[in-house]
């Protein structure tokens, strides 16, 4: 079996549901699995350390799981039309992995959640995937052969899987949400399987 490594930061649940939801399309794909991942918060206070394993969810992410993975899947809650610090910190820590070139020709995909329509999804799925193209990832979207991708009325996107959560904070995806995330899954695995082959 091959991993699908599906590295994300969520805080308030959504970006975690979408998660699972590409996971599960991964894991559609025979001989692909998925390996969910978590970065830990960032704090202004340098000194205050996360614990060493989160209290609950995915494992933290180490450097060990970008080399052994056959493809990644980024994700991150909108901030400001961007991701946020905690996956941008680690992503900044990839130095020795890019000069190595650890993730050269594995494929890649993105994925967000913000609380309005127009809160930056597409921006931030752009901008997601920039550090992906410098580490020489080959990257995957969502085509338009989704059928859910010309009806969705919330999320979801051609650059990448996405959630509109609303003012309330509501973490469950729509049901083309779902879809989507899940073809998004799909995709990356299929792709990950042809280019290993």
């Amino acid at each position: 079996m091959a991993d699908i490594l599906i590295l994300y930061y969520s805080r308030g649940g959504s970006v975690a549901q979408l998660a699972r939801q590409i996971a599960r399309g991964v894991e559609e794909v025979p001989g692909m699995q998925a390996r969910l991942r978590t970065v830990p918060p960032v704090a202004p206070v340098t000194e205050t350390a996360a614990p060493p394993v989160p209290e609950d969810g995915a494992p933290y992410v180490s450097k060990a799981d970008l080399a052994q993975c056959a493809g990644l899947a980024l994700g991150s809650p909108t901030r400001f039309g961007n991701m946020a610090a905690p996956l941008k910190h680690f992503i900044d820590t990839l130095g020795a992995e890019w000069a190595s070139g650890t993730l050269v020709g594995k494929p890649a995909a993105a994925f967000t959640s913000t609380a309005t329509l127009h809160g930056g999804q597409e921006s931030t799925l752009l901008t997601m995937l920039v550090p992906l193209m410098h580490h020489g990832m080959v990257l995957v979207g969502i085509p338009f052969t989704e059928a859910a991708l010309n009806t969705t009325r919330s999320g979801g996107t051609p650059y990448g899987a996405s959630h509109v959560a609303g003012v309330q904070d509501d973490p469950a995806p729509s049901d083309d949400e779902k879809q989507l995330a899940r073809a998004l899954g799909r995709r990356l695995a299929d792709v990950a399987r042809k280019l290993q082959a």
